[in-house]
């Protein structure tokens, strides 16, 4: 498969992009070069070889989810710079128009 300037348009609608003709002539040849890098791959023996879906055999490990108090609400608010009896309170960041 040969990448013209005709694919190139194409593409570049399907992507919302424009070039000028200079660009077009680079990205079909770049183009032209992955498709040449992907025909080289096809060279390759690959029977008898498992797809590889993931990069490593290792599944994740998770702890268990045990809910515990670290900190009361209290002791939350006697560091706070600026509070209420319950709350921090906090600048004002957005403003209603």
């Amino acid at each position: 498969m040969k990448i013209d300037h005709k694919t190139v348009d194409e593409v570049a609608h399907l992507a919302r992009l424009e070039f000028d003709s200079k660009a077009k002539d680079e990205i079909a040849n770049d183009m032209n070069r992955m498709l040449s890098f992907v025909e080289k791959l096809n060279e390759l023996d690959t029977k008898g070889i498992e797809p590889l879906i993931y990069m490593t055999d290792e599944s994740n490990v998770l702890r268990e989810d045990i809910v515990k108090d670290t900190i009361t609400q209290k002791e939350a608010l006697l560091n706070a710079p600026k509070k209420d009896s319950d709350y921090f309170k906090v600048a004002k960041v957005i403003d209603q128009k």
